[in-house]
């Protein structure tokens, strides 16, 4: 089965032959294939490049929760050629004609599309230094003040916090627009965030603006620099492994990764490059079991590689912490309940009271119901115990708070110096196998070895 989007594709009458002509090499055609691959959808995409484009594409599949298996990767001139092997969260192939046609839409109009936002809400922006506690001194500001939280994301990395939380009046349930509640909004929170020794970094701001919310997590943690610092607790041993070389004759930088494979990897390492100004112009991703390999050929936005090893150094660390900002070895809880005041405040007081530390939590309700997930662990960063667990949900309620799942710890480092460790490892593979692989999975020629 194959759709392509310019099939039935109805034109709007206003429309002369050269508005006609801008408009097809200016959108994506996209074309879904089921029958080329045993095991995955294949999502094929042609567009035009600019920079960003990758990252529009993978960011669409990865907000209709697709699992991204492979990835090839390759520009020709101003053209890009994207293909996607992708399962759903299951492993499964996409069979259904519906989700399917959603998918060719929205990838149709890459250029044009927004992501999904919390349209009509306030946004908060939180950053400073992670403690126990803190975020249930957050939640119960925002409570005092009224600030009902309808949508939120918090990420832990480096003994930093960001946060970007989605509120409204609770009396009213509009956004909130007074200037001098917005002042003592951030002047509370900024406070919370200080505490006793973070006086200089921590920072809060309030917006209007639509924003993609995990792209703009991993803007606030990159501006707050947390690659740079040095890991307060290390439970796992399993360091992602990146390196970066230069193509000289080629003049591309040449980025390699290993590491453990979960969902949203690829958006969380294109995201990256592209924040930090990088264009990446042909690439690679597969997984094989747990793992992960990747390689991006990339250059800067002007067209040069990277310069120094200095500058190397700086993207290593920053995609490094790419990769760790969504990992979270701690304890997943998932709270389902009525959506009340004070909710989010009391529950994670319980947490706090308790000994528990928030590393990760995503916030979110429809109608009245509210529906949260939380990574806990103790507070030396280890998953937290099972009794403590249990008294918690005893606390909260055992049909309201549940587990869904305990981290499994992984200690096996990594063979860096194996050089059959594909595309992570030390062995790269040339430009021209690329361009080959890329011509095999569009069934053009019948091997790429």
């Amino acid at each position: 089965m194959k759709l392509n989007t310019e099939k039935n594709m109805e034109w709007p009458t206003v429309l002369d032959e050269y508005e006609k002509l801008v408009f097809r090499m200016t959108t994506p055609r996209v074309m879904i294939d089921n029958a080329g691959c045993s095991n995955a959808t294949r999502i094929m995409i042609d567009s035009a490049r600019k920079h960003g484009i990758l990252l529009e594409a993978v960011q669409v599949l990865t907000d209709l929760n697709l699992s991204i298996k492979k990835a090839y990767i390759s520009c020709d001139g101003q053209w890009f050629m994207d293909v996607f092997h992708v399962t759903d969260l299951d492993g499964n192939k996409l069979t259904d004609d519906s989700v399917i046609s959603h998918i060719k839409q929205s990838l149709g109009r890459t250029y044009y599309a927004s992501s999904k936002s919390c349209d009509g809400l306030t946004a908060l922006e939180l950053t400073g230094t992670d403690r126990i506690g803190l975020l249930s001194e957050v939640f119960a500001v925002l409570s005092d003040l009224q600030c009902n939280v309808v949508e939120a994301k918090v990420w832990t990395h480096n003994g930093r916090i960001a946060s970007l939380i989605y509120v409204k009046e609770s009396h009213t349930g509009f956004p909130i627009e007074d200037s001098q509640k917005i002042d003592r909004i951030k002047a509370r929170l900024r406070n919370v965030l200080k505490g006793d020794n973070d006086i200089r970094s921590a920072k809060t701001s309030v917006s209007m603006d639509v924003t993609h919310t995990e792209r703009r997590l991993h803007q606030m943690m990159y501006a707050d620099r947390d690659y740079e610092r040095k890991p307060m607790i290390r439970t796992s041993n399993d360091t992602p492994v990146v390196s970066v070389m230069n193509c000289l004759e080629k003049g591309y930088s040449v980025v390699n990764i290993q590491c453990k494979d979960r969902t949203k990897l690829l958006f969380d390492l294109v995201c990256t490059l592209t924040d930090m100004q990088y264009d990446v112009f042909h690439a690679t991703a597969n997984t094989a079991t747990d793992r992960a390999y990747l390689e991006f050929f990339t250059r800067h936005t002007d067209g040069t590689p990277i310069s120094s090893d200095a500058e190397k150094q700086r993207v290593i660390l920053c995609l490094r912490a790419a990769i760790e900002r969504r990992t979270s070895e701690g304890v997943r809880l998932e709270l389902s309940t009525g959506d009340k005041r004070g909710l989010l405040s009391n529950v994670t007081r319980t947490f706090r009271e308790n000994g528990l530390n928030v590393t990760r939590a995503e916030i979110s309700t429809t109608g009245e119901l509210a529906l949260n997930m939380f990574y806990v662990t103790d507070a030396r960063g280890n998953p937290a115990d099972s009794k403590i667990i249990e008294a918690v949900r005893q606390k909260i309620g055992l049909s309201d708070l549940k587990v869904k799942e305990f981290p499994l710890v992984n200690h096996q480092k990594v063979d860096r110096d194996d050089p059959t460790a594909g595309v992570g490892g030390a062995m790269l593979l040339s430009l021209g196998s690329i361009f080959r692989r890329n011509l095999y999975n569009l069934g053009l020629v019948n091997s790429y070895s």
